[in-house]
């Protein structure tokens, strides 16, 4: 996911305005973009929301040719031993889950497999409760996009037999970095200085989103918070951040969350404390909300 790196603080300067973000994250900010009272209807939805295409739709999950080897051997070596699940699903899932690579002018650190992991696990365990019926959002976190769409189709395979669960998980990843239009109607662009330039459909559509400001600054934080505030329905939707903990006073103002004791890392080693915050409790999981 995009996330602040080890030059960037609370006060470090998001990119110019719907532009790309050129040779430093350290630029100068960008300019006031729209507010929530610029309507929907003025932007056009991007060509390849998936939102508006219909025929992708009814079209059945896929995975890569090596995702679908992993999947084989990880369901082969569970029927073959007993007591290895754990490291079976953590090799097979690292195997399949194919990233690009990082771009740190874009301010793209990805997650370590633990933690893309575990939050992917808390995402299945909010739509155990919450009904398989609900939608995702995953703003600025394909790491943890891929995660959770790779980990629902293996726990969709040992389900298949008792038909518990469909195979396809309906989630978005919006993201600025157009590399991830390889994920199809699933990916919708989004640059966090038009918060809410997304076609009217997505409005109030999702019951768990997933955000990771891509700076560590307060516009940023504030004009995700808007699209948060955009996509998430109005009642009963789940909310997991992923920021800096420098910035756990504006998130509480803005999104009304509160930290987890869980501490998310990443592959590059960034000097900045990263924490996982939720707008409900999760009780046992995460290591439950610090005091």
């Amino acid at each position: 996911m995009n996330l602040a790196g080890e030059e960037i603080n609370a006060t470090a300067a998001p990119p110019p305005e719907s532009s790309r973000i050129q040779d430093s994250v350290n630029e100068s900010p960008p300019p006031e973009s729209s507010r929530l009272e610029d309507s929907v209807n003025e932007a056009p939805p991007p060509e390849s929301s998936g939102i508006e295409d219909s025929d992708d739709d009814d079209a059945p999950p896929s995975l890569s040719a090596r995702a679908l080897q992993a999947l084989r051997e990880f369901l082969n070596e569970r029927q073959e031993k007993e007591g290895s699940l754990d490291d079976a699903l953590d090799d097979a899932m690292d195997d399949a889950v194919e990233l690009v690579s990082e771009d740190w002018r874009l301010s793209q650190f990805w997650y370590e497999p633990e933690t893309a992991r575990t939050v992917a696990e808390e995402v299945l365990a909010i739509r155990a409760v919450a009904g398989s019926s609900c939608n995702v959002a995953c703003v600025s976190c394909p790491t943890i996009y891929a995660y959770l769409k790779f980990l629902h189709l293996l726990f969709h395979f040992f389900c298949l037999k008792q038909q518990k669960m469909d195979p396809d998980l309906p989630a978005h990843v919006l993201e600025f970095d157009e590399r991830f239009e390889q994920y199809g109607s699933d990916f919708i662009f989004y640059d966090y200085n038009q918060p809410i330039k997304f076609p009217s459909a997505m409005h109030h559509a999702y019951q768990i989103v997933i955000a990771d400001p891509p700076y560590l600054s307060q516009e940023c934080l504030e004009k995700v918070a808007e699209t948060v505030s955009f996509l998430a329905r109005t009642e009963e939707s789940f909310l997991l951040l992923l920021t800096g903990a420098v910035q756990e006073e504006r998130a509480a103002e803005l999104l009304n969350v509160r930290p987890c004791r869980f501490q998310p890392r990443h592959c590059s080693k960034l000097g900045n404390e990263f924490c996982l915050f939720t707008s409900y409790n999760p009780q046992e999981r995460l290591g439950g909300w610090a005091l």
